[in-house]
């Protein structure tokens, strides 16, 4: 039995009923940067909610180019679709900054969901917030300029990371954007030039939020009002 946190943000919603409920069947799972923990195609054994850290889950295409799908950090849990039934993942999952996660086997948090209906609204509204941000995936991949969308993606990191400093090496970076290194190099630069960050081998630093905000597209702020709505709502009885 795990101790609970009090760090995932799901979690801490969830009614004392509900707490007491999953705790037993919650593990502590430490993660590195880097580290691999599931492969497209491959049953979804166990869900992650993260308590700090961050996971990436990144799409590998049939030429092996990649890029990011979406990014989990405290306010989340990985799985996703299979709290609901059994599924295959269509996604790597990395550690893109080391962390910590308590884990649960998916067919138990099924079983749990089905028999504790705050349990099951709490994960049902992380679900339609994330599926906003995938529906934005496509469009902003192909309509924003990479430093809006790399500006984007710090910001979402820098929520999730409890600090200023990111560790990142360059060629980590363009496979989260699906973009060469040299772009990259040039958004950073150009981010860097503009104050929002200091950028150096395997390091940015957030310095100005305010301007990488101005920099960022427009799917940024869209998502991040989604996400702070459905965190306001009522996660069920009390």
């Amino acid at each position: 039995m795990a101790k609970l946190h009090r760090r995932n943000a799901l979690l801490e919603q969830l009614s004392k009923t509900d707490r007491d409920a999953i705790a037993p069947h919650l593990s502590d799972f430490n993660f590195k940067l880097g580290q691999v923990f599931g492969e497209p195609d491959e049953d979804v054994r166990h869900i992650c909610f993260v308590n700090h850290g961050i996971i990436s889950a990144v799409s590998i295409m049939t030429t092996g180019e990649t890029v990011e799908a979406y990014m989990v950090g405290f306010e989340g849990f990985t799985g996703v679709t299979a709290w609901l039934t059994p599924y295959r993942t269509s996604v790597r999952y990395v550690g893109q900054l080391a962390g910590n996660a308590l884990r649960i086997e998916a067919r138990r948090l099924r079983e749990l969901s089905s028999d504790h209906p705050g349990l099951r609204n709490v994960l049902a509204l992380y679900d339609a917030s994330l599926q906003v941000e995938l529906e934005q995936s496509a469009p902003c991949n192909a309509l924003h300029r990479t430093e809006q969308r790399f500006a984007k993606w710090l910001l979402r990191a820098h929520d999730r990371a409890g600090g200023d400093t990111l560790f990142m090496r360059q060629e980590f970076l363009a496979n989260m954007l699906g973009a060469q290194r040299t772009t990259v190099n040039e958004a950073a630069q150009s981010l860097a030039s503009a104050g929002a960050i200091t950028y150096s081998r395997g390091k940015v630093v957030i310095t100005d939020r305010v301007i990488l905000e101005r920099a960022a597209c427009e799917c940024y702020a869209a998502a991040k009002g989604v996400a702070d709505r459905r965190r306001a709502s009522p996660a069920g009885e009390t």
